[in-house]
């Protein structure tokens, strides 16, 4: 005789646990970090401020039919008319979103769903800071000189390596490409103070 049948607390006690550890992923707050109403409405804007000083620009030059051919200005103008009405139809959604008018759920989807969560931010603006100090540092410094502090910087940082594997690869980079280019390319890159006292 099945027993299960004689015992239905048994049974319940056997089912299996899903759909609990599901609702409870369900109920489990979401990620912080930027909505996606930011970003909608910030590339959005761009885009259309982008596409307006396309077409002022090619009325400027000249958008229409001439006796020899299109001006210049003929396409440009086109492309940004498009590029005005595309984005604008995107940044008119968002703020209808913005404004409760479009409902997902009981909430605007764009104030809801996480366009980039906190911990992946964390890692962009780890890529991205330094970077960009690189790129500032260059017109300061040089190619050469911001190439070996950016490979050691990374090489410390996030990969972990020692020092002296660290000094090698981060001089070693910079060498090279200083052999390439400016010895057997003959093409010169941008170089600081440094390589000036140098005589490079």
């Amino acid at each position: 005789m099945n027993t299960t049948t004689l015992n239905p607390t048994a049974a319940l006690d056997q089912a299996p646990a899903e759909p609990a550890a599901l609702a409870h992923e369900s109920a489990a707050p979401a990620q912080e970090g930027i909505r996606e109403l930011g970003p909608e409405l910030g590339v959005a804007g761009f885009l259309m401020l982008l596409g307006a000083l396309v077409v002022f620009d090619s009325l400027r030059m000249g958008a229409g039919w001439a006796d020899d051919g299109p001006q210049s200005g003929y396409f440009p103008f086109y492309i940004g008319l498009m590029l005005v009405a595309s984005s604008g139809f995107v940044l008119f959604k968002a703020l209808a979103c913005w404004m409760g008018r479009e409902q997902a759920g009981g909430q605007p989807a764009l104030l809801t769903r996480t366009f980039v969560g906190r911990d992946e931010l964390k890692l962009v603006l780890a890529m991205l800071v330094p970077a960009t100090l690189y790129v500032v540092a260059m017109g300061f410094v040089g190619l050469y000189a911001s190439s070996i502090v950016l490979i050691a910087w990374f090489m410390r940082r996030h990969g972990g390596f020692g020092w002296p594997l660290s000094a090698a690869v981060s001089v070693g980079v910079p060498l090279t490409v200083f052999l390439v280019f400016e010895r057997w390319f003959l093409v010169p890159l941008p170089k600081g103070p440094i390589e000036g006292l140098l005589g490079l």
